[in-house]
């Protein structure tokens, strides 16, 4: 089934266009906060706690009732919260970019979810490349060991063609389907320390992961990790990784979320509390996509320390569906891995064949009534591309762990809607320079 955009009133476009001047904007080491001057068309909404809102996006869904009205009325208490940065690339292919924010309030938390794992792939390949001396890289044989209570071992991946469990396939799992076991896994090879220490020297200061996924461990359990063994191809180790440890001392929070939760069978009457489990604004995720994207658009100290051949294999992974996979062999389960299983914004709940043209490189992530997308959308015939990142907290009943969420009917009809709208706007929007796309034209595994 073909992706229907709903038709927008062109002369809003044009309107809204004409007094939005793009600017270069940089990323700063903490904040995402575009240069003086660089948003002088869009004029932020002054609201009560911090948050920003550019007044062109709120003019914009207006357009919309039907689709957003709710939204709006809900913005708070649905903890809806979205970025859009537009890409005008120059004559020399350089792009300048401009950043929008709907309610973005790095400091009101949500559960970040899978989305987490992004920064986690990056940090693994960094990791990589400063072990390379050691001979090994992310094809490299991986056997996961167990020292501690609640670690479990890994002596062979079926996912692959000869059994091999590797840094590689772990991402690939973890871009397709967003696979937890692979978080973990990588979590493990890591260390907690290695990744929170990593993540706020690029500028990610607010950063906290500090568990596995899926996992009942308690935070002590989190805290050690792994012993893991590399094996070259004589089946000989080449690196052993011991057990590690994270002794280190975290800034307290205070973040909960819901007016009740199941703890087992009982009903607790009381916010649940979110202070130990894992934070990432949505504006540093955000960031960390654009810095995949565009590495120049940051300062050397903000990008992640791996090769164009890895940053290339991840962009690949990360758009590719898995219909497209033969290993891992999602294309043989469309049961349970549809085409758009992880691209919710812009196609939403689908399960229909995908255009052709259009690709989606983005990490999901829902739990706990949080619905997150982080995407760089790309349209390949009409030479359209741009950057969007929501989440959205669609719990109307405000209690967590009863399965009783609303993304269906509430969360992901939003991120379908919010895509297709910013889609079309992009479509209208006049641009100076013809953008130069190949490059993001992979040969994924289905074709």
């Amino acid at each position: 089934m073909l992706l229907k955009f709903p038709s927008l009133l062109s002369a809003c476009f044009f309107t809204f266009f004409l007094f939005c001047n793009i600017a270069d904007a940089q990323i700063p080491a903490k904040r995402f906060i575009p240069p003086a001057g660089s948003l002088k068309a869009a004029v932020v909404v002054p609201v009560t706690d911090s948050s920003k809102t550019d007044s062109m996006l709120v003019q914009l869904l207006q357009q919309y009732p039907q689709y957003f009205n709710t939204i709006l009325k809900n913005t708070q208490q649905w903890n809806v919260q979205f970025i859009y940065t537009q890409i005008e690339k120059g004559v020399n292919g350089i792009p300048a970019l401009k950043n929008y924010f709907f309610n973005v309030n790095p400091a009101r938390y949500f559960y970040p979810a899978s989305t987490v794992k992004l920064p986690i792939c990056l940090l693994a390949l960094q990791r990589l490349n400063e072990l390379k001396q050691q001979g090994i890289d992310r094809n490299t044989t991986m056997i996961t060991e167990a020292n501690e209570d609640g670690q479990t071992v890994v002596y062979n991946d079926p996912t692959t063609p000869d059994g091999r469990p590797s840094i590689a396939q772990y991402i690939k799992k973890i871009l397709l389907v967003s696979d937890n076991d692979a978080f973990n896994r990588l979590y493990e090879f890591l260390g907690r320390k290695y990744i929170n220490e990593q993540l706020h020297q690029k500028g990610y200061g607010d950063v906290q992961i500090l568990h596995r996924l899926s996992i009942p461990l308690s935070l002590q359990q989190n805290r050690a990790t792994n012993p893991i063994n590399f094996f070259g191809s004589d089946k000989k180790i080449i690196y052993r990784q011991p057990m590690r440890y994270d002794s280190s001392i975290y800034e307290q929070r205070n973040d909960s979320i819901g007016e009740g939760y199941y703890k087992g069978d009982s009903l607790i009457k009381m916010p649940m509390n979110f202070s130990e489990k894992n934070r990432i604004s949505l504006q540093d995720l955000h960031n960390i996509l654009l810095s995949l994207v565009f590495p120049e658009k940051v300062m050397a100290s903000q990008r992640f320390n791996i090769t164009e051949d890895d940053r290339n294999f991840i962009l690949k992974y990360m758009s590719e569906l898995p219909t497209e996979s033969q290993y891992p062999p999602y294309a043989a389960d469309t049961a349970n891995y549809w085409p758009a299983y992880c691209k919710f914004l812009l196609f939403g709940s689908e399960k229909g064949a995908l255009p052709k043209n259009i690709r989606v490189f983005n990490k999901v992530g829902d739990a706990y009534g949080q619905l997150t997308d982080v995407a760089y959308i790309v349209d390949f015939d009409k030479k359209i591309e741009f950057f969007l990142s929501a989440i959205i907290y669609c719990n109307n009943d405000g209690i967590l762990n009863d399965d009783k969420y609303d993304y269906d009917n509430i969360g992901l009809p939003f991120m379908k809607h919010l895509g297709e709208v910013l889609y079309e706007y992009e479509l209208k929007r006049t641009k100076k320079n013809v953008p130069y796309l190949s490059p993001l034209l992979f040969n994924y595994d289905g074709r």
